[in-house]
């Protein structure tokens, strides 16, 4: 690969959603000096669709040759591309195409219920793609000073976005994820300083004593204590975006309240865009300190919140939060699997981001339907979905069949594979309560969602019931995440050489 390909490959996923973010602004602003009444156009809806798919088709070049030929630089070693950023931005791509591919109708829907107009549906244009770039940017910077601005940067973007209907639990859920959400990533930046105050003690020089690969090849030489103290506040820092206790309470507020599609982003590829910065760091840490430390450290968050989401998603009545929840049960279960650390187990784990991304993004973008068709969030109010709308009972209900884990989608190998690692490796006092409180979560979500799918269909005529079905159009890539998931947990075919590439380097490997 030529330098020239290599630097198209790394700037796209950065520079093309930003230039569509750059368009939409433009007629965010014509659509607002018109009052807001300025007609759609089809074609700028759907053209949205070029930015995940810049993100997908560079991800699938690098993922042809990262695994065999090692990772691709670009501009002086500022963006990076090894086999654990190709992996995630396959994700982030295939999530961001399916969650915008369900947006035109998304809006639409929103327009018809005077929810939004058309500056508010430019916005959302605009702002989507640059919560893409700055999670694109965060998994190729090389430096950890540079991911750290881009994941404060997805902060302040999504923040506009979860206040995107401007009701007052909206602008609520929007400050309280700022808040918080600025917390943690102000420990994440003392975690960081620290890092560099550790290298630069080593003796690495000024210019890459945040450079990633450098700080690798020489944690051996960095202060345990110093080092220490940075690992606990990055776990932390990082650990909020990633919706890890303790600075979790944003995350069933801003998931609840924003747009569907929204939503799917912020649950399917958000939180483990941080757990990646969160990785890296943890490699650094390994070779520093041992392993000891942040495996204790990472199983006692996984632990904690796993406890948490699994007593919450009980007494749970909002679908939308259940879901949310559900999330970070998911992410509790990937830091376990970083906590054991293995190989084979990052493997695990990073199979299990890509399974959670589809399947959360399918259960989301049907939650907006599912929202458009009985005019209210509260589970108690959702009865036959699977009579009254087939289609969107059907894709809501598999959805969470997958994110129960259940076969053939990817979480029940990855979750198989996760558990057999930890026994393996000793963390069984970690795994044992883990799988009684993964049960547990199994036993709410499939309770609540059984009642919401089954039985017969709600009577006509109730307040708040919408007609609304699912066409083809909005199905397509609701059955196409589904199937994604159910290939993952069949067969890799050739993404198994980029899977054991981002896995050994989690390893430290």
């Amino acid at each position: 690969m030529t330098p020239t390909d290599s630097a198209l490959l790394l700037t796209a996923p950065v520079a093309v959603p930003l230039a569509a973010a750059a368009a939409h602004a433009v007629a965010w602003r014509r659509a607002a000096a018109s009052g807001g009444t300025a007609p759609g156009h089809r074609l700028t809806q759907w053209a949205g669709l070029l930015a995940p798919a810049a993100i997908l088709v560079s991800a699938v070049v690098l993922a042809a040759s990262v695994p065999s030929h090692g990772p691709v630089t670009a501009y002086g070693r500022l963006l990076r591309a090894d086999g654990l950023s190709v992996w995630m931005l396959l994700v982030v791509g295939a999530v961001a195409l399916l969650a915008l591919a369900a947006s035109p109708g998304y809006l639409a829907g929103e327009r018809a219920a005077g929810h939004t107009d058309e500056a508010g549906a430019q916005r959302y244009h605009a702002l989507v793609p640059a919560f893409l770039a700055a999670m694109c940017l965060a998994l190729l910077a090389a430096n950890l000073g540079v991911v750290w601005v881009a994941i404060e940067a997805t902060t302040i973007v999504t923040a506009f976005l979860v206040g995107h209907r401007h009701t007052r639990t909206s602008v609520e859920a929007a400050w309280k994820y700022v808040v918080i959400c600025s917390a943690g990533i102000a420990l994440a930046f003392l975690g960081t300083v620290l890092v560099y105050y550790a290298a630069r003690q080593a003796g690495v020089s000024e210019a890459s004593a945040l450079d990633w690969p450098t700080l690798a090849a020489r944690a051996d030489r960095l202060d345990p204590a110093v080092t220490r103290l940075g690992m606990a506040l990055v776990v932390l820092g990082f650990g909020a975006k990633a919706g890890l206790v303790p600075l979790h309470a944003w995350l069933p507020d801003a998931h609840s309240q924003a747009p569907a599609p929204v939503s799917a982003l912020m649950s399917g590829v958000l939180p483990a865009v941080s757990f990646t910065a969160l990785l890296r760091f943890k490699v650094i840490a390994d070779t520093a300190l041992g392993t000891g430390y942040t495996r204790a450290l990472l199983a006692a968050v996984a632990l904690l919140t796993l406890c948490l989401s699994a007593a919450l998603l009980l007494a749970q009545r909002d679908y939308k939060r259940m879901l949310a929840y559900s999330s970070m049960e998911h992410m509790s279960v990937i830091a376990l699997g970083a906590a054991i650390g293995s190989p084979a187990v990052m493997s695990a784990a990073l199979l299990h981001i890509a399974g959670h991304g589809l399947a959360k993004t399918v259960a989301f973008c049907s939650s907006g339907h599912i929202l458009r068709l009985r005019g209210t969030t509260r589970i108690g109010r959702v009865r036959g979905l699977l009579a009254q709308s087939p289609a969107l009972g059907a894709v809501f209900g598999l959805a969470v069949v997958a994110l129960l884990g259940m076969p053939p989608f990817s979480l029940f190998a990855s979750e198989v594979g996760i558990v057999r690692g930890g026994y393996a490796g000793g963390l069984g006092w970690a795994v044992s309560p883990a799988l009684a409180l993964v049960l547990l979560a199994f036993a709410a979500l499939g309770y609540r969602t059984g009642r919401m799918v089954l039985g017969p269909p709600q009577p006509a005529g109730r307040p708040g019931d919408a007609p609304h079905a699912l066409g083809a159009v909005a199905a397509a890539p609701l059955v196409a995440g589904l199937v994604a998931c159910a290939a993952l947990g069949t067969a890799l075919g050739p993404l198994s050489d980029l899977l054991s590439a981002a896995a050994a380097i989690t390893a430290g490997r």
